[in-house]
């Protein structure tokens, strides 16, 4: 894995969740602008699950178990679009809540995938 990747990927994340979090404390819904945010952190996510998939291809073996490590990395890559679509279910306070909570779950998802690495 690339640790820069995964620490990029993690901070993004935490930043679109401080963003969602503070429109929720604004009592505001998530907006388009947050929509655009969830884009680019799932394209982070996305480059990470190509990173992945090509390194297990290579040969290479995260330290603790491949199956675990695919399902961490399928987990992250759907972590922010599921959050995004709930929270245009939910279209109050409580979806940028979603929102920023999906935010959270992904960057302890990076944090646990470098951990699986054997980072």
């Amino acid at each position: 894995m690339l640790t820069v990747l995964t620490l990029v990927t993690g901070v993004a994340a935490l930043l679109l969740a401080a963003w969602c979090g503070w429109a929720a404390y604004r009592d505001q819904p998530t907006k388009d602008w947050h929509f655009i945010g969830m884009a680019v952190v799932s394209l982070l996510a996305a480059a990470q699950l190509v990173i992945g998939i090509v390194q297990l291809a290579r040969g290479e073996k995260p330290a603790q178990g491949t199956t675990i490590f695919v399902s961490y990395l399928l987990g992250a890559f759907a972590c922010i679009p599921a959050a995004g679509f709930l929270s245009l279910a939910e279209r109050t306070r409580w979806g940028s809540v979603t929102a920023a909570a999906g935010g959270v779950v992904l960057a302890v998802l990076e944090v646990r995938l470098y951990d699986i690495w054997g980072g």
